[in-house]
C-alpha cells in the first residue's frame, strides 16, 4: 500500500470524519505546540487545520471560543496574530499528556473511601452513604476520607457487571474499537514499512488524527483492574497500535513541525527535551507491550 493510498483513505473529507475545530486545536497544541513553548502563529494553525478539512472561519471561531474559555491567549505583532496556551490550559494539557505519552500505571486492586466529604477526585464513583470506589493506581488522587485498599476476592464474573453499572465501559469500548477499525490500514502499512516513508506534512496530519481519535477513548477510560474488564476488552490492543504508529510517524512529523511552524521568535524546534522524553518513554513502552 502506497503513501498516496493512505493519504486518500485518511483524508477527512473522504472518510467523513472531519474533527470539530476546538477539539482538533486542542489535539494540535497538546501534541505539537505545548512541548515547544506553547505559542503558534495563526497562519500555521489555519494551514494545519485545512489539512483536516476545517475551514479558516471555523478555526477563527474556535480560537475565539478557546480564548473566551481561558484556554488560549492572543498577541498581535504587526499584522500577525499568535496564540499561546494559558497557564490553566498548560496544566490540563500536561495531565492529558501523561495518559497519552507515558505508560499508564496499571491498577493494582481497589480503593474504598469511607465517609467522603466534598467533590470526589477524577476516577472515583460514589456507591452511596458517603462510600466511594476507585481503581488503586498511583495517578488516582485520594479524597479527604478514611481509605481502605484491597484486592478482589469474589468471582471474576462479578466485576465486569459492576464496572458496567458504575463506569461508561460500553462507550469507552466502542470508542477503542472505532479507533482500531479506523487505523487498520495504517497498521497494514506498518507491516510493509511504507508508513515510515510518508511525507512530513502527511505524517503530521495522520499523527494528529491518531491522537485525536485515541484520546476520545483513552481520556475516558477508567483503567480498572483486569478482573473488571469486559470480555474482549480492546484497550490494550488500541494502546499497542497507538504507540507503534506514533513512533513510526515521529521523525517525519517532527521534522515537518521544525520546518513549517513558527511562533513570534521564528521556527519552532523539531525536537525538545520534552519531545525526546516522550519518544523515549514510548519506545520503552513498545518493548514492554511486545514482550
Amino acid at each position: 500500500m502506497t503513501a498516496n493510498q493512505i493519504d486518500q483513505l485518511l483524508t477527512p473529507q473522504q472518510s467523513g470524519h472531519i474533527p470539530r475545530a476546538p477539539a482538533f486545536i486542542v489535539t494540535l497544541y497538546g501534541d505539537a505546540i505545548e512541548p515547544r513553548g506553547g505559542t503558534l502563529w495563526m497562519g500555521d494553525l489555519v494551514n494545519c487545520c485545512a489539512g483536516q478539512g476545517i475551514s479558516e472561519s471555523l478555526v477563527r471561531t474556535a480560537v475565539s471560543r478557546l480564548v473566551a474559555a481561558g484556554k488560549l491567549a492572543g498577541e498581535r505583532i504587526g499584522r500577525r496574530s499568535f496564540y499561546r496556551l494559558t497557564d490553566q490550559a498548560q496544566a490540563e494539557f500536561r495531565s492529558a499528556s501523561r495518559v497519552l505519552y507515558t505508560p499508564p500505571p496499571a491498577a493494582r486492586g481497589w480503593l474504598l473511601a469511607l465517609k467522603t466529604r466534598g467533590e470526589l477526585p477524577d476516577g472515583w464513583v460514589l456507591l452511596g452513604n458517603g462510600v466511594a470506589l476507585a481503581p488503586n493506581r498511583t495517578d488516582i488522587a485520594r479524597p479527604a476520607a478514611a481509605l481502605v485498599s484491597g484486592e478482589a476476592i469474589s468471582e471474576r464474573n462479578d466485576w465486569p457487571g459492576l464496572a458496567a453499572d458504575l463506569w461508561d465501559m460500553d462507550v469507552v469500548g466502542e470508542r477503542y474499537r472505532t479507533f482500531l477499525a479506523r487505523f487498520d490500514t495504517a497498521d497494514e502499512m506498518l507491516r510493509d514499512r511504507s508508513l515510515h516513508d510518508l511525507d512530513g506534512k502527511i505524517a503530521l496530519a495522520l499523527r494528529l488524527q491518531l491522537i485525536h481519535h485515541y484520546r476520545l477513548a483513552a481520556l475516558k477510560d477508567p483503567r480498572l483492574p483486569r478482573e473488571a474488564w469486559p470480555d474482549n476488552w480492546p484497550a490494550l490492543e488500541a494502546r499497542r497500535l497507538f504507540v507503534r504508529i506514533y513512533l513510526a510517524l515521529a521523525s517525519a512529523a517532527d521534522g515537518f513541525i521544525g520546518r513549517s511552524f513558527s511562533d513570534s521568535f521564528g521556527l519552532l524546534p523539531s525536537a525538545t527535551e520534552v519531545t525526546d522524553l516522550r519518544l523515549d518513554r514510548l519506545r520503552r513502552e513498545a518493548v514492554s507491550l511486545t514482550g
